[in-house]
């Protein structure tokens, strides 16, 4: 059993690689620290971080720097806040509103939902197939992570489009995919002209891809406004393998490297026609991916950015190696994140223990409600979810899909994936 961080050490951490990762609303929390807005905007930090799900020792360090009245920043506890975010007391209120998100987004011109996570909670369970929120949502948008050859998008268009125009109601759907265009490599993965063009005449500009874009590096697009800051629902089919099949808040890099190269082979980067690669060499055969294809990044930054872009944050396809890393990060017991040892068909059954009984007797096409199976975790730097439901099987019902999740129904050798809906609080 792994022992717990100091939990303001970590939210320290935390709000200093969110500052640093958030150029554009970095610098637009200058304008919340002038003095005539000093008042409101401290008190909606108090708001905001009475809301989140934090540690007792943070949350009283948070009442203790932002509990007194003050017009000016300087009027504040400036060892508080120091000891809180490791900052001068105006970096740290500047850190605080961009980790709270109170900075005005560059994106404003994309309507953004504004449903409670009760109302999202209540429409997604009238309807198994987590898309249905479309519906009932009062801004119909999606971003799609991962977008590889749009089928889902096409999917999604062909189901949705037609009942919201009836409405005159757009579809707002963004996609982004890590391959770049022109590349040799990952062919089956890259969007068919015909589908692409399909899309921009039928949503119009409310439509966008962004290929060769990491997921995780979305500033130029939000500064650009090109992305809205928050969508009714954020999708991710077929999170990739091994990208989030690790995690490494539990794994070195020394432990990952060398399961990878037991599992999958020995590999190196190198050059196609000029291209940059990963040869991996797996068995008697050499494949060939895009360079980042063995990038370890972790099923718990895929969550984090899932909560803080989607009302509803929905996983397809989902296969059996992402998926228990990932439903470790769900789950409160530190148990299920044993230090330095990479999750196996072996050990599985053993780290999960009832869990993994109740889950692995699920029928597939069956779901349930997460939180029915272990009490969830909160915890700084993890997302909140008040409410998980897990689903046994490539897609939901009657729902739209990815290609790849079309395809397990032919592969007979594939352990069954899943399905996940989360709702954050």
């Amino acid at each position: 059993m792994t022992s717990s961080p100091d939990p303001l050490t970590e939210f320290r951490q935390l709000v200093s690689r969110r500052a640093k990762q958030s150029a554009a609303q970095w610098e637009g929390s200058r304008r919340l620290i002038q003095d005539d807005l000093v008042p409101s905007t401290l008190e909606r930090l108090r708001v905001c971080s009475q809301e989140h799900a934090l540690p007792g020792p943070v949350q009283d360090r948070l009442r203790l720097a932002l509990g007194q009245q003050a017009h000016r920043i300087h009027d504040l506890d400036g060892d508080a806040l120091k000891q809180l975010t490791g900052l001068p007391a105006t970096k740290a209120v500047r850190a605080l509103c961009v980790y709270f998100e109170l900075v005005e987004h560059p994106a404003a011109r994309w309507p953004v939902p504004t449903m409670s996570s009760d109302i999202v909670e209540r429409i997604s369970e009238q309807s198994p197939n987590p898309f249905d929120l479309l519906l009932g949502s009062e801004v119909a948008s999606v971003l799609d992570l991962g977008a590889g050859d749009l089928s889902f998008a096409a999917e999604l268009t062909d189901r949705y489009l037609p009942h919201l125009q009836q409405n005159n109601r757009p579809l707002i759907l963004h996609c982004i995919d890590r391959l770049h265009p022109y590349s040799k490599l990952g062919g089956p993965l890259h969007p068919e002209a015909e589908r692409l063009r399909s899309l921009r005449e039928r949503l119009g500009p409310s439509f966008g891809f962004f290929g060769d874009q990491d997921m995780f590096a979305l500033d130029s697009l939000d500064e650009q406004g090109k992305l809205a800051p928050r969508y009714a629902i954020a999708a991710c089919w077929a999170p990739a393998t091994p990208t989030f099949a690790y995690e490494p808040s539990r794994l070195s890099a020394a432990t990952i490297a060398e399961h990878l190269r037991r599992t999958k082979g020995t590999f190196r980067h190198t050059k196609v026609e000029g291209e940059a690669a990963l040869e991996v060499k797996h068995g008697d055969r050499t494949l060939l991916f895009p360079p980042w294809k063995f990038e370890i990044v972790g099923p718990l930054a895929l969550l984090n950015l899932l909560a803080r872009r989607g009302s509803l944050c929905v996983l397809g396809a989902v296969d059996a190696q992402v998926f228990w890393e990932t439903l470790a990060q769900l789950l409160d017991d530190d148990r299920y994140r044993p230090s330095e040892t990479p999750f196996t068909p072996d050990n599985i059954p053993e780290v999960f223990g009832e869990v993994y009984r109740r889950l692995d007797r699920m029928p597939i096409g069956s779901s349930l409600n997460l939180a029915d199976v272990s009490s969830m975790r909160k915890a700084v730097g993890v997302p909140s979810f008040r409410h998980v439901q897990v689903r046994r099987g490539p897609t939901f019902p009657d729902a739209p899909a990815s290609s790849t999740a079309r395809k397990f129904a032919s592969m007979i050798e594939e352990t069954t994936p899943w399905c996940l809906a989360l709702v954050p609080s």
